[in-house]
Formats: C-alpha cells, sequence, structure tokens
C-alpha cells in the first residue's frame, strides 16, 4: 500500500470559506476534520481577506496537507459578486501556495459528476454520496459538504 496523502479541500466564499482534510492512500479515504471559516462581516473587506488568507494558514500549519483541491467559481450574471468572490477565492489560494501546497483546481460540476456520476447533481445527492463514501464525515453546512466533494474529487482524480 502507497504512503497516505493528505489532501485538503477549499469551497472559497466571502461569507462562508469550507475546508475539509482527508487523508488517502489507494483507494482509501479517511476523513480527519472539516468546517468552516466565517469572517465577521462587520470588518473592512481587505481584513475578511486577511481573516481568510490567516486561517487557512492555520489550517495548513495544523494538518500539515500534501495537495489542496480548490472549487473553481463560476461567474456569476453580477459581475461585481464574481469578482468579490474571486477575491476571496485567491486568498485562500495564496495561503495553501505560501505553504508549499500545490494547489488543483475542479469545477463544480467536475466534483459533482467525480461523486455521483451526475454533473447536475443537487447538494442533497452530494452530502448523500459523502455519507456512503466518508461515513465519519458530518458536515454541518454545504459549504463543508462541498469542501469534503472537492477533497474526494482531488483524492479519486489524481494519481500521486
Amino acid at each position: 500500500m502507497s504512503s497516505p496523502k493528505r489532501i485538503i479541500g477549499i469551497d472559497p466564499g466571502l461569507l462562508h470559506t469550507g475546508w475539509a482534510v482527508i487523508d488517502c492512500a489507494g483507494s482509501q479515504r479517511n476523513y480527519i476534520a472539516s468546517g468552516v471559516i466565517l469572517p465577521p462581516t462587520k470588518i473592512p473587506f481587505a481584513e475578511r481577506l486577511a481573516f481568510i488568507f490567516n486561517n487557512v494558514s492555520d489550517l495548513c500549519n495544523e494538518y500539515k496537507p500534501d495537495e489542496c483541491g480548490i472549487e473553481v467559481i463560476f461567474v456569476n450574471k453580477n459581475a461585481k459578486t464574481t469578482l468579490l468572490l474571486g477575491q476571496a477565492r485567491a486568498s485562500a489560494m495564496t495561503a495553501i501556495a505560501v505553504n508549499g501546497i500545490p494547489v488543483f483546481e475542479y469545477e463544480p460540476n467536475k466534483v459533482k459528476k467525480t461523486l455521483t456520476s451526475a454533473g447536475h447533481a443537487d447538494k442533497e445527492q452530494i452530502y448523500r454520496m459523502l455519507k456512503i463514501l466518508l461515513p465519519k464525515a458530518n458536515p454541518k453546512t454545504a459549504d463543508e459538504s462541498d469542501a469534503i466533494a472537492i477533497a474526494l474529487t482531488h483524492a479519486n482524480t489524481s494519481r500521486f
């Protein structure tokens, strides 16, 4: 059996950044931890980005991931919203990169298709598959569930 690789999955967001850590070795997947980073909404925008950066850096220091999977943002109808989300994503990606961890990007439909064989699966279908694949995982929010799904997608599609 190959040595385990640790993966951190990130579902970026300005209000809620989901994260998850799993270990994988061969076809085995083990849930380690997950949660949501919640920047205070009343602080200035730049400080919210720093909050995301610092929290993701702390996760890297605590869990020592080998690789990162992160979701690619989709373009909203509102360009300003897309730009703000992109900045939150960049803050998380920079924290990962500063810690020397390779970053791999996944589109939402790729994540859905990898886990459920359907590129347009809904949140409930994703959650049910997560419970089958990682019974110890118990995500409390959609952002946390998405981060676990991203980590699993990376584990299932990359060659270590």
